[in-house]
């Protein structure tokens, strides 16, 4: 298997209709290898966000070549890519997008039963995920319920369910304070570490930079500067050796 999780080649995306339509990324090219860590930075319009839905196979390139861990996904339809997201890719969305009508317990089962996880196996990996988490005593109780950063947190282990190869994450420190999006982060690079996922993440917090190995800067939708970074080798303060959460947050909603 090669070492590439990602392998792009001059990708272009233009969105609107005649003299409406804008071309949001211009012949974009870059790689990911299996394991790594990437973030991708810029000024807001810069077509991050794009090019992040690409890599996941959210959208389709109008040209240019998409090589996801060694499938060809420029020849898939939609139903193809719909399952290919489902076996292989997580995500997490700025805004979390979870059921607000679910626990967060369920909000993780669902996401495994879609993925054609038995209902016995679903309950069995949402505990263990959500004890990782630090969450074990908040499962049962709603987003509405539940902070900020615990909804992140859910966030993530959904993401993480079912151990996708691939996760990428939009922002998923930009609705935190300093302090939680150090936490948030620092718990994510040792999940995807300890399982060997590859992590893409579109941000525009550079308190974080030390947490990827290689940073893609994009400035009107053109790749323009590559920066490879010593990351953070030593536990974050807030979590043990096995990776649990362990330190309090700010009260949650009641």
């Amino acid at each position: 298997m090669s070492d590439c999780t990602i392998e792009a080649r001059d990708l272009s995306k233009s969105f609107g209709v005649g003299a409406r339509r804008a071309r949001i990324l211009h012949g974009v090219s870059l790689t990911v290898a299996r394991g790594e860590t990437v973030f991708l930075v810029g000024p807001s319009g810069s077509g991050k966000t794009t090019l992040l839905s690409i890599l996941g196979c959210l959208l389709t390139p109008d040209e240019g070549s998409l090589r996801v861990l060694g499938h060809e996904i420029g020849g898939m339809n939609a139903d193809g890519l719909t399952a290919f997201r489902r076996r292989y890719v997580g995500f997490i969305f700025q805004s979390f997008n979870l059921f607000p009508t679910l626990s967060a317990y369920d909000n993780i089962c669902l996401t495994l039963n879609v993925r054609g996880v038995s209902s016995r196996s679903a309950r069995v990996q949402a505990s263990r995920l959500l004890e990782t988490l630090g969450l074990e005593h908040r499962a049962h109780l709603y987003p509405a319920h539940l902070s900020t950063g615990e909804c992140q947190r859910v966030a993530i282990a959904r993401a993480l369910a079912d151990s996708p190869a691939l996760l990428f994450a939009d922002e998923p420190t930009a609705s935190l304070d300093a302090e939680n999006g150090q936490r948030v982060m620092g718990l994510l690079t040792r999940l995807t570490r300890e399982r060997g996922v590859t992590l893409v993440v579109v941000t525009h917090d550079s308190r974080i930079d030390a947490f990827a190995d290689r940073i893609l800067r994009l400035e009107d939708g053109r790749l323009r500067q590559e920066s490879s970074m010593v990351r953070m080798s030593e536990a974050p303060p807030f979590a043990t050796d096995d990776g649990r959460w362990v330190e309090l947050e700010r009260e949650a909603v009641t």
